[in-house]
């Protein structure tokens, strides 16, 4: 198996859905612009721009759950059915990631970054895609 595939990362939202790009050799990622988002309906067409453009190796969607691990009826099942959406409509491989903590980690990072002007939803959407990404990343080396 090959350590240096690039792998893209989603934070799935009904408003607003988080990119992030990364770099399995490096084990980081970056934000990219966040899609819009209709009731949880991406714009299809700037999603495979995304995926022609990075032409990813894996695609990586974080899975919002409860503390405790369980699922989040309102969101969980609608974040899983655009995993689906992605590897049925581009067939491209994608793995659900435990993301339970990676917003209040991006609000955090961001924050440090350049405070309050910093935390748009944008921003702390593909920063949550950056988190997500980067802690699949631990996982595969634990």
């Amino acid at each position: 198996m090959s350590h240096s595939r690039s792998v893209l990362g989603f934070d799935y939202g009904t408003k607003s859905i988080g990119v992030a790009i990364g770099q399995e050799l490096t084990g980081t990622a970056r934000p990219l612009p966040a899609l819009k988002a209709r009731d949880g309906i991406p714009n299809w067409d700037d999603i495979e721009k995304i995926l022609k453009e990075w032409q990813p190796d894996l695609v990586v969607v974080g899975l919002p759950l409860d503390l405790q691990g369980g699922e989040l009826e309102a969101i969980t099942p609608r974040a899983r059915k655009f995993a689906n959406r992605l590897h049925g409509r581009f067939g491209c491989t994608v793995e659900l990631h435990d993301e339970r903590l990676s917003t209040a980690e991006a609000r955090t990072e961001l924050f440090e970054r350049g405070g309050y002007r910093n935390l748009s939803k944008g921003n702390i959407d593909s920063q949550s895609a950056v988190v997500i990404l980067e802690s699949w990343f631990e996982n595969q080396y634990s």
